[in-house]
């Protein structure tokens, strides 16, 4: 497991369990921005809880897992936070919502991105 994989899926981790965390229990300084962009993205706030925060932290705890030695299920988490990602940026994008939600998404997306190219798991089956 390369040093440049562990970092990323660490920072990786820190941001999607604050992001859970932040959404799940509806932190004031975050939702000062995440509350308008929610509305005008058309997404109930009821789904701070699940889907999204759930969602965040799955994608966490899975991450986790596949730095503890279930590299599939690191795998797995990589890819479906990717994908969450993508659909997100898509949400803001359909309604012309460029938010500081909007851009952070972008971040998360790099991150999640830079995690699953980084995986070893993936690494060594393209290798073969």
């Amino acid at each position: 497991m390369s040093t440049a994989y562990v970092a990323t899926a660490l920072v990786t981790i820190a941001a999607n369990a604050f992001s859970a965390v932040a959404a799940m229990t509806r932190l004031k300084p975050i939702m000062r921005t995440l509350g308008p962009a929610l509305h005008r993205a058309g997404v109930p706030e009821s789904w701070l809880v699940f889907p999204i925060g759930a969602l965040k932290a799955a994608g966490a705890l899975g991450l986790a897992l596949g730095l503890l030695g279930l590299p599939l299920i690191g795998t797995a988490a990589a890819a479906g936070l990717s994908v969450y990602f993508v659909c997100a940026l898509y949400t803001h994008l359909r309604v012309y919502d460029f938010s500081p939600q909007f851009y952070l998404a972008i971040v998360f997306l790099g991150l999640a991105v830079a995690t699953l190219s980084l995986d070893p798991t993936l690494v060594l089956n393209v290798a073969r």
